[in-house]
């Protein structure tokens, strides 16, 4: 069933009709990327790289070697905490297109079908929020774990499987189901769900790739919901 619905989504990333919501997710990641960026390097350029000005003078001959690995360090250091806002990004993101991408699968795939309900803007807007929140939250948690040997990797999968499967998949539920319903639903089947989330949490860690995560995980967990739903007659009261 997960392993269906994510050939579906991935089938929907390239196909006619996802065309305009393609480049619009895409278009906004890389620019909120490169606004990330740009903010990081200008934030360790005026704070951080002063210090070293002040002090680095006062050293003798290796302080040409200590500014060159210092740099190096810092690019590194810019890479790895862009890389760990992916996952914020993506949340924020999906929030922001998950009805447009919601409408376009139902569309393509379920047109005999009545279609699902997008929510309300505010309401979008606060669960976009609140889940940005968390998200963060957990990567700040996996970030300390990755001083953790053995632990580092595991608990980014871990974190970000939970979390993103969790709220694409309420999301794709609460177009046919109140909210609390959607909540149920989603926790009577955590194990599918969770394993899903392994797989979003796997193409967000693919680079130049995870920049289409909103549009793939936003398309996986609709096709999932739809699914489960069929196969779950005592939890279809999808409305």
């Amino acid at each position: 069933m997960i392993i269906e619905a994510a050939r579906l989504s991935l089938l929907n990333l390239f196909a006619a009709e996802t065309r305009a919501v393609f480049w619009k997710v895409l278009g906004l990641t890389i620019l909120v990327l490169v606004g990330l960026w740009l903010a990081l390097r200008q934030t360790f350029v005026s704070v951080i790289w002063p210090w070293f000005a002040i002090y680095l003078p006062d050293v003798p001959d290796w302080a040409g070697w200590l500014t060159f690995l210092t740099a190096i360090l810092a690019g590194v250091g810019l890479a790895l905490a862009l890389a760990l806002l992916i996952a914020p990004i993506t949340a924020l993101i999906a929030g922001l297109f998950l009805d447009d991408v919601a409408e376009v699968v139902e569309k393509r795939d379920y047109p005999n079908e009545t279609p699902g309900r997008a929510m309300p803007l505010g309401q979008a807007i606060i669960g976009s929020l609140q889940f940005l929140g968390v998200v963060i939250v957990g990567n700040i948690v996996a970030l300390l774990l990755l001083f953790i040997p053995g632990i580092n990797l595991v608990a980014f999968f871990l974190v970000n499987g939970y979390l993103l499967g969790r709220e694409f998949f309420e999301f794709a539920a609460m177009r046919f189901r109140p909210p609390p319903e959607a909540r149920a639903f989603r926790a009577k089947h955590r194990s599918t769900v969770f394993l899903a989330g392994l797989l979003i949490a796997g193409f967000l860690a693919i680079p130049i790739v995870n920049l289409l995560t909103p549009l793939f995980a936003a398309g996986l967990m609709v096709h999932l919901h739809k699914l489960i739903s069929r196969r779950d007659p005592a939890f279809a009261s999808m409305r």
